[in-house]
């Protein structure tokens, strides 16, 4: 049996420009397709400002997002597509109002790689030196949102958002995580002269494992966030830094060893926080609701305050205490549930959890996150 023959280089070329012109074809249509989607994008925005409501509704861009990937049927992935049609979100976003959200910067953290991931990049990124700063700029208005870390797979709660939380007047809006891989850098991409490593203090932790091993002389020092040390190690050669790639590249130091984190599955799931309590997201398919509540400081009060959500059909997702420091023993509960606080069941069992309760305070309820 003859094999067939390879094709010869001009048929290969008028095989290649059929397809390129086919490819250039279905691009001209998608420009199209994509300023019909402006226009109609423009049109809500006009309605949205003459009746009020917030530019960044998450449970539509939630919903928009889920419904991509239930019709997608090609060679892209679902990952592909939803990083697309987040693009487009943004865009179209952008066009009804330009949107400006604080994060812990500086630039190259993991808050500003959340951020990216939840509103795509036609935002603009406001980086603030501490998480108490995030929440005064966005309070005040300089910001219309802001992103915080709520807690990391291994290391558990960021302590400093819960107390904000305590006290802010900003809502929960959506929640987002992301997987934290974390590299050692230096300025020379090699250790030696190496006195010190910088990191956030969560950071450090989750890297105490490897750097017990591999590195247990070195003096570990806490900073504001990786990026900082990453800046700290660009400057100085007496320095390493543990931080993402996204820091490496913004402060041009270099990989001494990739992926020093000791869970190879940590995530940091962070929080999506505005002004918007008076409108806050509609029910979508899938919902959560984060509150804050205290009991009486005697026997049973942790029980009495939880046992309605088990008599409605309410799950809890998360339970984390706090000590609130207004008394001996005395803590605040940091609790998220399924659902959202206007379904009728939901509402049924915060309305008796409430009597329980010493304080009781609503964070939001808000779309959850899709899980793979």
């Amino acid at each position: 049996m003859s094999r067939p023959s390879v094709a010869t280089g001009e048929h290969v070329d008028d095989r290649l420009r059929v397809l390129r012109e086919a490819i250039d074809a279905v691009d001209a249509r998608l420009i199209t397709l994509l300023n019909e989607r402006a226009q109609l994008a423009l049109d809500v925005g006009q309605i949205k400002h003459g009746s009020g409501t917030p530019v960044f509704r998450p449970e539509r861009e939630a919903e928009v997002l889920r419904r991509a990937g239930a019709v997608n049927s090609g060679p892209l992935s679902q990952d592909h597509v939803t990083n697309i049609f987040r693009e487009v979100i943004s865009a179209c976003r952008a066009l009804e109002r330009p949107m400006t959200v604080a994060y812990l910067g500086p630039a190259g953290t993991f808050s500003e790689m959340a951020m990216q991931r939840q509103f795509g990049s036609s935002v603009t990124g406001l980086p603030c030196m501490t998480l108490d700063e995030v929440f005064r700029t966005t309070e005040a208005g300089s910001a219309e949102l802001a992103i915080v870390p709520l807690e990391n797979s291994s290391e558990g709660a960021v302590s400093r958002t819960l107390d904000l939380l305590l006290a802010t007047p900003l809502s929960m809006l959506a929640e987002v995580s992301i997987s934290v891989e974390h590299n050692l850098f230096t300025k020379s991409g090699s250790m030696n002269g190496v006195e010190r490593v910088c990191a956030h203090a969560q950071a450090l932790a989750q890297c105490a494992g490897w750097l017990n091993q591999h590195w247990p002389t070195l003096e570990r020092q806490p900073v504001a966030s990786n990026a900082e040390g990453a800046r700290l190690a660009s400057l100085d050669e007496t320095t390493a830094a543990i931080a993402g790639e996204s820091a490496a590249r913004h402060f041009n130091v270099l990989t001494v060893t990739a992926q020093i984190q000791d869970d190879t599955h940590n995530r940091t799931r962070f929080a999506v926080l505005g002004a918007q309590a008076a409108q806050r997201p509609a029910p979508s398919a899938h919902n959560k609701t984060s509150l804050i509540l205290s009991v009486p400081n005697k026997a049973g009060a942790v029980f009495h305050m939880l046992s309605p959500l088990a008599a409605h059909g309410v799950s809890m997702t998360r339970f984390e205490s706090r000590p609130a420091r207004v008394g001996t023993w005395e803590y605040y509960f940091y609790v998220d549930l399924e659902g959202h606080v206007d379904e009728p069941k939901v509402a049924r069992a915060l309305g008796e959890l409430q009597q329980a309760c010493a304080f009781y305070k609503c964070l939001g309820s808000y779309p959850a996150e899709r899980t793979e």
